[in-house]
């Protein structure tokens, strides 16, 4: 973004003897909106490969900026709230078909609840308030749940991505992702199968699975004597930007 600051504050100087200030910094703005409101490919153009920002992609890169990782959590009963939950990867490689282990890292600690992108994803209607926001992010970081802070990250290992041969609902193809979940720092062998579709030079990614929380020695959360609480299942949907093989 260094990059980006410099270049904006080189075109004020070189417009600004044209033009009112005023306007120069609104279409200045407006630039930045747009950057923030785009896919991939717009940002970064056909060619994946490309520097960007100071950012130089190969085959198998996961753009991080982009990629998502999303988790429906949801009520045992008609009280409380179903959630849903947005986070980032921290790296990531992964080749598709190449016969090479790749891995994916998450950030443990940008996890948030109840983001507007997270609740669209799952389809979650039911308004929430922001103070109970608050409190369901305090507690889902907190040491009784993902401990955030003895376990920043999760991590996906021993990573492949293959095509399976298959058609998605999509009419895309198939991919099946494999390799060892690792979460709250209990590991457990997972496959997921992924609809992949080439766009603009990306390769998007898209796959759900489910695990049980108390698989990897979480308890789930309740309170009021269990009277409140949510599932032991949780399903998470992983949402990919990666650079397809050349």
């Amino acid at each position: 973004m260094q990059l980006r600051q410099d270049k904006n504050r080189d075109i004020i100087s070189r417009l600004s003897w044209d033009f009112p200030r005023w306007a120069i910094m609104a279409w200045l703005c407006l630039g930045s909106l747009t950057w923030l409101g785009t896919e991939p490919s717009a940002v970064m153009g056909q060619d994946v490969k490309k520097v960007s920002d100071g950012v130089s992609f190969k085959p198998g890169d996961v753009n991080l900026e982009f990629s998502r990782v999303y988790i429906f959590v949801d009520k045992t009963n008609n009280l409380g709230h179903t959630h849903g939950v947005e986070g980032k990867l921290k790296q990531g490689m992964l080749l598709e078909d190449s016969g090479e282990d790749g891995s994916l890292v998450f950030d443990m600690k940008s996890f948030v609840a109840d983001t507007p992108t997270a609740r669209k994803v799952f389809a979650i209607e039911a308004e929430i308030d922001a103070a109970t926001v608050k409190k369901v992010n305090q507690n889902m970081r907190g040491a009784e749940i993902l401990d955030v802070q003895k376990h920043p990250e999760a991590s996906l290992t021993k990573a492949t991505l293959k095509k399976s041969g298959k058609k998605t609902a999509k009419g895309n193809p198939e991919y099946l992702l494999e390799g060892d979940f690792t979460l709250h720092g209990v590991s457990k062998r997972v496959s997921v199968p992924c609809d992949g579709e080439l766009k603009d030079g990306w390769l998007h990614v898209r796959g759900r699975f489910t695990i049980r929380q108390t698989e990897f020695g979480i308890k789930p959360y309740s309170k009021m004597f269990g009277a409140v609480g949510i599932k032991d299942e949780l399903i998470i949907q992983g949402d990919l930007w990666l650079v397809p093989k050349s």
